[in-house]
């Protein structure tokens, strides 16, 4: 230490706790033990415990001082000057540029920020203490020298500010490695480094291991990469989970300053789990909607029920004529024995069939007036169209537009569309407009003589029929 001649000095060493008395600490000048520093306060160099004073400094004590209880050394070259004291009326701290005092500046600390060639000079504090009632002097001087040094301390492993809680996502038994990067600024290597702390405590207990690393911003540090960053990677080799209540704080540390910012582990995954949960019940709604309307249709179909008094379920129509004979085949064995065995007999609905359930002698447009107004549905059955253009005098025709004005324009009925076998080359352009137009807002549904009794066909075919059979009455009445 160097020292001014007059001033006043008082030390203690770092390594020396200030609460020792008198009898744990013996101080002794330049290595020798005969030069004992006495306790005695009227001497101007004098300890208690642990601190040395020099009051009123001169040339004769220079040397070196030594404490007996823990090495410490202590050098003090004094200089010859000369200051005339004036004692202030209250203690105080006094700051000079250039010997200059700076105005309104009178706290032990002297912050220069983004320092430029103007700032340098000499900065000296002084500070006036008092000992046994009397006031004494201690000064100490600083030159500044402006190198390009910025120093900036920064954490940058995330985008939010210093001091805001952040969160990263683990999985239990997973090793994970959390990434502390501390942005310290320009030319301030060696000063810059980066840690971890658990919970407020260095790192080092089983399973946790941490490594640091300095670099320049866009590699090494050099003089044309004066960046510096410091990076501090803590690895977990097995995330448990009492990680997830664990703080993890990432350390900034330079000259100066030390800043910090939290990070808390989430579950990761349980976000992601519910999304893939509610996409797959998702698809498997929409892949077996038919099968849970059907599955829970009859305890709907008690709690919303409405008198529906039509006699028959369905109204069946189809073509006949001009057909192929293995389509005709085909469009018989559907008619007359699979429809009937699976709609009527299995699940207990009631069909007119045309051609099956005519009334010989009726007339015969009224007939089909009067059953299409006391059915629920219209079931059109198409065939390939390998044969001619359906016109407006065809019978099938006929049928079909009465059935259409009941499903379009008198909004009566429903239509359920079933298509034997393959459209055929020419597709349905050989139908009435009206019923391509239904084709267009329903596809039909295909069936194959393959098809069994619980097939996928069936069940969008029950889907579309009434959810409550209509109530069988006796053929009397029915007649």
């Amino acid at each position: 230490y160097n020292l001014h001649e007059g001033e006043a000095f008082h030390f203690v060493p770092f390594d020396l706790d200030e609460d020792l008395s008198d009898d744990e600490v013996i101080w002794y000048k330049n290595n020798r033990q005969s030069e004992l520093i006495s306790t005695n306060e009227s001497q101007s160099v004098h300890y208690h415990g642990s601190a040395l004073f020099f009051l009123n400094l001169c040339t004769e004590d220079s040397g070196i001082y030594t404490a007996h209880d823990k090495v410490k050394l202590l050098h003090v070259s004094c200089k010859f000057l000369s200051y005339d004291i004036i004692p202030p009326l209250l203690p105080l701290f006094l700051l000079l540029q250039n010997f200059d005092l700076i105005k309104n500046r009178s706290d032990p600390f002297l912050w220069i920020h983004n320092s430029t060639k103007k700032d340098e000079a000499i900065y000296t504090c002084t500070c006036t203490w008092t000992h046994n009632h009397k006031e004494y002097k201690s000064s100490g001087s600083r030159r500044l020298k402006n190198k390009g040094v910025k120093a900036l301390l920064e954490p940058r492993n995330t985008g939010v500010p210093v001091n805001f809680s952040i969160y990263g996502h683990a999985l239990l038994t997973e090793i994970i490695k959390l990434r502390c990067e501390v942005f310290c600024g320009s030319n301030v290597q060696p000063h810059c480094h980066a840690s971890w702390r658990v919970n407020g405590v260095l790192v080092n207990r089983e399973g946790y291991n941490q490594s640091s690393q300095m670099y320049g911003l866009n590699g090494k540090t050099t003089a044309t990469k004066p960046n510096t960053i410091s990076t501090a990677v803590l690895t977990i080799e097995k995330v448990s989970a009492s990680d997830f209540n664990t703080e993890f704080k990432c350390i900034g540390q330079g000259f100066y300053l030390r800043v910090n910012r939290t990070l808390t582990l989430k579950r990761r995954g349980e976000g992601v789990c519910v999304l893939l949960f509610c996409v797959f019940a998702a698809a498997l709604v929409k892949c077996f909607t038919i099968d849970l309307a059907l599955l829970f249709r009859p305890c709907v179909s008690q709690i919303n029920h409405s008198e529906d008094k039509r006699t028959y379920d369905a109204y069946v129509v189809y073509q006949m004529q001009r057909i192929d004979k293995t389509t005709e085949d085909a469009l018989g064995r559907f008619i007359t024995k699979t429809l009937p065995s699976v709609l009527e007999d299995k699940c207990g609905y009631r069909l007119f069939i045309h051609g099956r359930d005519d009334i010989p002698g009726e007339d015969h447009l009224e007939q089909v007036e009067d059953r299409m107004q006391q059915s629920k549905r219209l079931m059109v059955i198409l065939t390939p169209g390998s044969g001619p253009e359906v016109t407006d005098q065809h019978p099938f025709s006929t049928y079909l537009q009465i059935g259409i004005h009941h499903a379009l324009i008198q909004s009566e009925i429903s239509v359920i569309l079933i298509q034997i076998g393959d459209t055929g080359p020419e597709g349905y352009t050989y139908l009435p407009p009206g019923l391509q137009h239904l084709i267009l807002k329903s596809a039909p549904i295909r069936w194959r003589e393959d098809a069994w009794r619980n097939s996928r066909f069936w069940k969008r075919v029950r889907y579309l029929m009434p959810a409550r059979p209509a109530t069988k009455c006796s053929q009397s009445a029915a007649v």
